[in-house]
């Protein structure tokens, strides 16, 4: 498994009775791009309460006034 995380192979071949029977490789395609992620900014700014006060009809759509 080890080899496998640090990239020192790229594939595991399990066999049963001397003959192949499933292939182990890494997941490392299907990770997602993180720099996308939701909550990625979270906690480095602060969003002021009154962020949508200059836009009426952001506050329409908003609060229903």
């Amino acid at each position: 498994m080890q080899a496998l995380e640090s990239g020192t192979e790229t594939e595991f071949i399990i066999a049963r009775n001397g003959r192949p029977a499933a292939r182990l490789v890494p997941l490392a395609q299907a990770r997602t791009d993180r720099s996308r992620r939701i909550g990625i900014a979270k906690g480095r700014f602060a969003v002021p309460e009154d962020i949508d006060r200059s836009n009426p009809e952001v506050l329409v759509l908003f609060e229903g006034r």
